[in-house]
Order: structure tokens, then C-alpha cells, then sequence
């Protein structure tokens, strides 16, 4: 006799629930294969149907036409770009100012975030009153209103070029944006920038150095006239031998505008002074949980060895909360990196504006522009949570966890 056969029927209905779903749920090898089949039809279903649309409006489809000419202008461009580019031009040049604002607003509302929260955390009244109004005003009010209001309330409202706001007379402030002077190279400005970037990475490591020296010696190293001369003396000495390796070229008005110089564009402060402060509110409350869940007796600790209330933070609090604000810290990240999409209300040409804006109305390639604008953000998403993660397995690994 076969071993099914001496099985009890009660184990045999059993496994046929489990095959069949059952019981089991979505474990059931007969739902997951019925399932896979229905995505498979939806999605045979929608690729049928854009094809078909594509044809009806003699669309080609591909991303041929990344080739041919944009034939428009963008107001900001960190690359050297003309209307006669094409518009694969236009996808980096919306890419990078996407890229740039993000940045900017990252660290801006880094800083600001754990500024408030210091001042929310403070034993003064006041300080204390300031930072708790700031975040209960800024993160009930929506974003895109921001926005508006640092753009059409604000910077709007600064003076034309002829009346602009000068400063030293080298730099200047309309509602055209500011223009500042830019430093073009001489000979010799490849040596001056690798010098540079010596003394950066010198400085980095010195850090690094010191911070070891204190948490496994207990050893204080003043590090900073090191840093001083790596940053500035070196550079400087670079200078007098090979001479100044390069010179700025001023802005000067000319009829109704600037020419020269380097200018940074209104839209450009506007969205990255919102989504700064904005985010900033977020991070404030996260960063005061993080300090908040360490115990204060930690603080007590510091204090009875004799440190001020900013090294205990500095040295103490703030390197084991990290462990707390490090995971909601990167969805603010993220969440800042999307919301900078909101450009569009304003004008500013990022990837959404310049690409997935007007490159899509001239061409028509709605489902290859916003295959790429989608998996641009979600690259960005993946790549920033990376780093986030590997940041936040250091911050743990360094703490024992």
C-alpha cells in the first residue's frame, strides 16, 4: 500500500488546502500562480492599450527622440546648454538642478532642524518659547504655500536691477536675483584646487584622528591651527609661489540688467529657503525625541566631570541619540528630494519643470519621459537610504550596539 494511501483523510484535505489556498492564505501555490496570472493580464492589458493610443496619435515610440534638438531655453543651468541641445541636454540639466536644490535644502535644513531642537531642549524660557513656536507655525502650514510666499511676498518684492541692493559694490540684490562675482581661472588654477583639496582632506582626517584619540585615550588634540594653515596658509604659500591663479569678473549694469558675473536665480532661493525651513521643522522634533531618549544622567555624567552642557551634547547625548534620529532623519531626505518637484508652481527648472514639463509637451513621450523621471527619483531615493544606512551602521557599530 502507497504511503498516501495510509494517510487519514483529514491530512490528505489538508495539504489540498494548502495547495489550493485555503487555510493557508496567500501561501497556497494554486492563489499565487492565479494571482501572477492576473498581473501578467493587467499588465499585457495596459502595454496593449498605450500602443494602440500611441498609434492612434502616429506617436513612435523609443527614446529616439532624446536625439533631436529641444529648441527652448532653461534660466539655470549648471552645464553649458542652448535651445539647439537636445533634449537628453535638457534631462541632465533638469537632473543636476534637481540634484543642487536638494542638496542645498538638505544641509540647510539639517543645520536648522538641530538648531531649534537645541533651543527647544533649552533652560531658557525664551529660546525654549521660540524654537516650539517656530516648529507648531512652520510644519502646519503647506509646503507649495511656502514656497509662494518666499517667492511672490518676498523676493518678489525686492527692488528692480537699477535700484538693487549693493553689497561692497561687488555683489547685488533685485528681484532678478542676486549676482555675485565669478572667479574665472588662470594659469596655474589646477595646482591652487589640488592644493585645496589636500588641505580638505587633510582637515577630515585630523578630525577623525582627534576623536579617536579622545574616545580611546581620552586625549584632547587641539586640531584647529592645523586645520587653519592646511585650509588657508597652504593655499596662500601655492599663491605667492605660482602666483594668483585666478580673477573674478564683476558684475556690472547694463541697461535694465547685470551682465557678468554669476547669478543666482529667485526661483532657485525661494524653493531652497522653504523646503530648508519646512523640513527643518521635522527635523527639529526628530532630533529632540533622539536627544530626549537618552537618559539624563547621562547629562548629570558630563556635568559632575566638569564639561559645559554643549560638550556633554556634543560628546556625549548627541552621539547616542544619533541612533534614534538616523532612520526618520532619512525620510526627511527623501521626502525634501520629491517635494523640491513642486518647482513647477514657481518656475524653477528642474527635472519635473524642464523634462517631465516641457520636454513632454513638445514631444509627446509621456510614457518614456515619466519612465525616466520616476526611476530618476527612485535612484535618488535608493541612493540617498543607502548612504542613511551605512551612516546609521557606523553610528551604531561605533556604540557598541
Amino acid at each position: 500500500m502507497s504511503t498516501e494511501a495510509r494517510k487519514p483523510p483529514a491530512q490528505i484535505a489538508l495539504k489540498i488546502r494548502r495547495v489550493l489556498g485555503g487555510k493557508a492564505g496567500w501561501n497556497g501555490v494554486a492563489v499565487q500562480f492565479a494571482f501572477a496570472a492576473i498581473l501578467g493580464w493587467i499588465g499585457y492589458e495596459i502595454v496593449s492599450n498605450a500602443r494602440a493610443n500611441l498609434e492612434n496619435q502616429h506617436i513612435a515610440a523609443g527614446f529616439g527622440f532624446l536625439r533631436n534638438n529641444a529648441g527652448f531655453d532653461v534660466n539655470q543651468t549648471l552645464i553649458s546648454y542652448t535651445g539647439s541641445d537636445t533634449f537628453l541636454r535638457v534631462f541632465v540639466v533638469g537632473l543636476l538642478n534637481t540634484l543642487v536644490v536638494s542638496v542645498v535644502g538638505i544641509f540647510f535644513a539639517t543645520v536648522i532642524g538641530f538648531i531649534v531642537a537645541l533651543c527647544r531642549l533649552s533652560p531658557n524660557w525664551l529660546l525654549s518659547r521660540v524654537g516650539e513656536i517656530y516648529v507648531e507655525i512652520i510644519r502646519n502650514l503647506p509646503l507649495l504655500f511656502q514656497i509662494l510666499f518666499w517667492y511672490l511676498a518676498v523676493l518678489a518684492a525686492l527692488p528692480n536691477p537699477r535700484q538693487s541692493i549693493s553689497l561692497l559694490g561687488l555683489a547685488f540684490v533685485s528681484n532678478r536675483g542676486l549676482v555675485i562675482p565669478r572667479p574665472i581661472g588662470e594659469s596655474g588654477f589646477e595646482a591652487f584646487l589640488a592644493v585645496l583639496a589636500f588641505g580638505i582632506v587633510a582637515s577630515l582626517a585630523l578630525r577623525v584622528y582627534a576623536r579617536r584619540a579622545l574616545f580611546q585615550r581620552g586625549q584632547m588634540i587641539r586640531i584647529w591651527p592645523y586645520v587653519l594653515g592646511l585650509l588657508f596658509a597652504l593655499p596662500l604659500a601655492t599663491m605667492l609661489v605660482t602666483g594668483v591663479p585666478f580673477t573674478f569678473e564683476v558684475p556690472q549694469l547694463k541697461g535694465f540688467n547685470f551682465a557678468g558675473g554669476s547669478r543666482i536665480i529667485p526661483e532657485f532661493v525661494a524653493l531652497a529657503l522653504a523646503l530648508s525651513t519646512y523640513t527643518a521643522a521635522f527635523i527639529a522634533e526628530i532630533v529632540r525625541a533622539g536627544i530626549l531618549s537618552v537618559h539624563k544622567g547621562q547629562m548629570e555624567a558630563g556635568s559632575s566631570l566638569g564639561l559645559s552642557r554643549g560638550t556633554t551634547l556634543r560628546l556625549i547625548v548627541v552621539p547616542q541619540a544619533m541612533r534614534v534620529i538616523v532612520p526618520p532623519l532619512t525620510n526627511q531626505y527623501l521626502n525634501l528630494t520629491k517635494n523640491s518637484s513642486l518647482a513647477v508652481a514657481i518656475g524653477y527648472p528642474d527635472l519635473v519643470s524642464v523634462f517631465a514639463g516641457t520636454s513632454l509637451s513638445q514631444t509627446g513621450q509621456a510614457i518614456e519621459i515619466i519612465a525616466m523621471t520616476m526611476g530618476v527619483y527612485l535612484l535618488i531615493s535608493l541612493l540617498t537610504s543607502a548612504i542613511m544606512s551605512v551612516y546609521g551602521w557606523r553610528v551604531s557599530r561605533s556604540l557598541g550596539a
